[in-house]
């Protein structure tokens, strides 16, 4: 990737909630949200994870301070567009973590990093979320809002507070219903696997994704891959934050970096 001075240069795409208290270079963890998450949601994990990594989340278009640009309703699209900010800004080792739609949105940005030749991931964390296919998930195409609605109460994505409360509902649902277009469109189209080693993340009680289906990921990679399973639902990392974040610092230890973070 271009040489920077800095690790992510683009605020208005990547949140870092704590910064390093020295110099001392990092493994860096960019985190991609769930469908209808924002950058804050990761806020938690980033503590637990500090000082070890240096952990990033991304903000997504439409949500939180930029409510007011249009969310992207093309998986892919979103997905170039990351990778266009990490070819900018991004050096030294780094390493891609997503939950549920956020894992299709991490696979699919380390795609486009592979297609212009960049630095591969030391590592893509995949949570929540099955392989991907040439045909779409059916749990994906949600037909109108209280659709989408039914299915975040069950999963448990988005708090009582937002869906009963009818202003901060009028916020959520606009991403709500182009995140949902954007899975309802994506479909997995073949091209030279990643040689990036792969940890695929699920919940035991998980409705969304069985063990097999996790598993397929392995499939997608030419490097190792190992799934592990945490105890709760789709949402399991909420009541397991402590639990993930020491499984994500054991698939990253420091790695060795050179002079100025290369």
């Amino acid at each position: 990737m271009r040489n920077a001075e800095t690790s992510v240069v683009d605020s208005r795409w990547f949140r870092r909630y704590h910064r390093p208290v020295d110099d001392t270079p990092r493994t860096r963890l960019i985190c991609f949200p769930h469908a209808g998450g924002a950058a804050g949601g990761y806020a938690a994990l980033a503590r637990r994870l500090a000082p070890r990594l240096d952990v990033y989340a991304v903000q997504y278009p439409g949500r939180h301070d930029r409510r007011h640009e249009t969310p992207e309703h093309s998986l892919t699209a979103l997905a170039a567009r990351i990778a266009e900010r990490l070819l900018e800004g991004t050096r030294g080792p780094y390493a891609l973590f997503g939950h549920s739609m956020g894992a299709l949105v991490a696979y699919e940005t380390a795609r486009v990093l592979a297609r212009h030749g960049a630095p591969a991931p030391a590592r893509l964390i995949l949570s929540g979320r099955g392989a991907p296919t040439t045909t779409p998930d059916p749990h994906d195409r949600l037909d109108g809002d209280d659709a989408i609605l039914a299915a975040v109460r069950r999963l448990g994505g988005t708090g009582a507070a937002v869906l009963d409360n009818p202003e901060l509902l009028a916020l959520a649902l606009p991403v709500l219903r182009a995140d949902y277009a954007a899975l309802a469109d994506y479909r997995w189209t073949a091209e030279p696997m990643l040689s990036t080693p792969l940890s695929i993340f699920a919940g035991t009680d998980d409705p969304l994704v069985p063990q097999r289906a996790a598993a397929a990921w392995a499939d997608l990679t030419s490097a190792t891959s190992e799934t592990l399973m945490f105890p709760g639902g789709h949402f399991y990392l909420g009541d397991q934050l402590d639990t993930v974040a020491e499984a994500i610092a054991d698939l990253l230890p420091s790695l060795p970096v050179g002079p100025r973070g290369r």
